[in-house]
């Protein structure tokens, strides 16, 4: 192993392992506690820092750039204060398996256990939402901190780490040794297993493949292609991780989010075999933890053995990278006949049919916008989204027909549409990046248009407003029928705020007039935002406010 020694201070320790990690971007709102290792950036000019305007908009951004290279999203913070406004960054990393490195400036070593300004125990606070949270207390330790906080970030079931940085620390000079950056471990399942999977395999008959975010980790998703035509299998995806598997392949079945299709949601039901692949079959996919039953036989692969038998136990559990394992089925053919090639032209069928978007003028204006989309933006486009009811149009009726085109939140945070969206743009800048939110989300990051407009990052953003915070007026219309309380919200001009930072703004209530603003906004070289204005009554892709109250009569 190569490894080297340089007398560094604590904080240029940490640029230097940042650096030798190939990392090329640091998100980041100031703070003094960690001055030094800003001034060290400044000294890297491999590096660009991107200072945003909150840390929440930071950490989303960071677990977005994440999502689209692979690589840890790094974001920094300064003591309790900047810690706690990223938290629910770091809560989206942890539950989307995305890799992250959060550097948290710490008050000085003296003064920690007075109740310093600002201080939080921040390892403690940040432990139940990282797979590794530490404080440096050795200078000299810090090249092992940052190369294990690196590793730890990207191995296994990737996810988020916290390091607290007493400022004390950071400046002082040391003999730093390092060692050159590790290589990913990538098990493969063993032949025995194998010849497992396929004596499973050769006795069903009504076989599915959910596949989740094991996949993108993996840089499987042409392995799982090839895989699903060999065997003639049906493939379902995760909640949001639509990109996984071409919608337009005629293997496909469908989506297993928020209001999933009930045909798909019965065909899963109704599959003997189920092969979970880079899935942890979250409350959202499992429909609530009711998908599966006792009489399926589950067969669950993941690189995380903790994930294994955590929400169903399996018939066959296996550590394994979900590339390594599918190269391994690849290269042995099926050795018997194949009984359910029908089965999966039934299942497409049935998402062929739910998921149509044949124009029709009585259309929504919600689904009208993705007819648009679908027919202006190229396969390779890149869409973020919020949390809220406008996406389930998205996840309805958009097909997604390239891997890493698709960047969303499996922890449902609001805000994270805009940020997740310039993060993205930022690891890919040749392609067009799209972000979806709906105004309530919308509200909790918007100041980050002027981030995407200083750092020259240009998105579209598109703004679903309906005045109200639709996800819980929905799930309010239904548990408590026509008592409207703290859901409704006031008039704000989206165009105008967008404006007012410098991105170009516009305002429609038609899909003529979309299609028009997109068109323009295609061509353009800044941000723009479209604000669309909807209808409350709309609430989902699936109901009307009446229609619920209706049903509760």
């Amino acid at each position: 192993m190569n490894q080297y020694i340089k007398r560094l201070t604590a904080a240029q320790a940490i640029v230097e392992c940042l650096r030798n990690a190939a990392i090329d971007k640091v998100f980041c709102v100031p703070g003094e506690s960690y001055l030094p290792v800003l001034d060290a950036l400044y000294e890297e000019k491999s590096m660009d820092v991107i200072a945003t305007r909150h840390e929440g908009g930071a950490s989303f951004m960071a677990e977005g750039y994440g999502k689209a290279t692979k690589k840890p999203g790094v974001v920094m913070a300064t003591r309790g204060v900047g810690a706690a406004n990223l938290a629910i960054g770091v809560h989206t990393a942890y539950q989307d398996s995305t890799p992250m490195v959060v550097l948290l400036g710490q008050v000085h070593s003296k003064f920690r256990g007075r109740e310093g300004f600002q201080e939080v125990d921040l390892d403690r606070f940040f432990q139940p939402i990282t797979k590794w949270a530490t404080e440096v207390k050795d200078p000299e330790r810090m090249p092992e901190i940052m190369e294990r906080a690196l590793r730890t970030a990207q191995s296994g079931r990737p996810g988020p780490v916290v390091i607290s940085l007493p400022e004390d620390v950071l400046k002082e000079v040391r003999e730093m040794q390092f060692y050159q950056a590790f290589q990913v471990p990538r098990p493969a399942p063993s032949a025995a297993e194998m010849n497992q999977v396929e004596e499973v395999l050769r006795t069903a008959k009504k076989p599915v493949i959910i596949a989740g975010g094991g996949i993108k980790s993996a840089g499987a998703e042409a392995a799982l292609q090839q895989f699903a035509e060999q065997y003639h299998l049906p493939v379902a995806v995760a909640f949001r991780r639509h990109d996984v598997f071409p919608n337009d392949h005629p293997h496909y079945i469908g989506h297993l989010g928020l209001g999933a299709n009930k045909d798909l949601v019965r065909i899963v039901q109704a599959a003997d075999v189920v092969l979970v692949l880079g899935s942890r079959l979250s409350e959202v996919t499992t429909q609530d933890y009711s998908l599966l039953g006792p009489e399926q036989k589950l067969i669950h692969i993941d690189m995380d053995a903790a994930t294994l038998g955590k929400v169903y136990p399996a018939h066959l559990g296996i550590v394994a990278d979900c590339r390594e394992a599918l190269k391994v089925f690849h290269q042995r053919a099926p050795s018997f006949q194949i009984p359910w090639k029908q089965w999966t032209k039934d299942a497409h069928a049935f998402y062929e049919q739910s998921s149509a978007l044949d124009y029709d003028e009585s259309w929504v204006i919600n689904q009208k916008i993705i007819y648009e989309l679908l027919a202006h933006l190229p396969d390779s486009a890149i869409i973020t989204n919020d949390a809220g009811n406008f996406a389930s149009w998205m996840h309805r009726f958009y097909r997604f027909k390239q891997k890493d085109t698709y960047i969303g939140p499996t922890s449902g945070a609001m805000g994270y549409g805009l940020p997740a969206a310039i993060g993205a743009k930022l690891a890919q800048p040749d392609k067009v990046v799209v972000s979806l939110s709906g105004d309530g989300g919308f509200m909790m990051t918007s100041q980050e248009i002027e981030t995407s407009i200083r750092c020259g990052v240009p998105i579209v953003s598109i703004v679903f407003n309906n005045n109200m915070y639709g996800t819980i007026r929905m799930h309010q219309e239904m548990h408590y029928p026509e008592r409207v309380v703290a859901t409704d919200l006031g008039n704000v001009s989206f165009s105008k705020l967008a404006q007012s930072m410098g991105a170009a703004g516009v305002t429609v209530a038609s899909a003529a007039d979309f299609k028009t603003a997109l068109q323009k906004a295609l061509n353009r070289e800044t941000t723009t935002v479209i604000e669309v204005i909807t209808e409350k009554e709309e609430i989902s892709a699936g109901k009307t406010i009446q229609s619920i109250r209706d049903s509760k009569k």
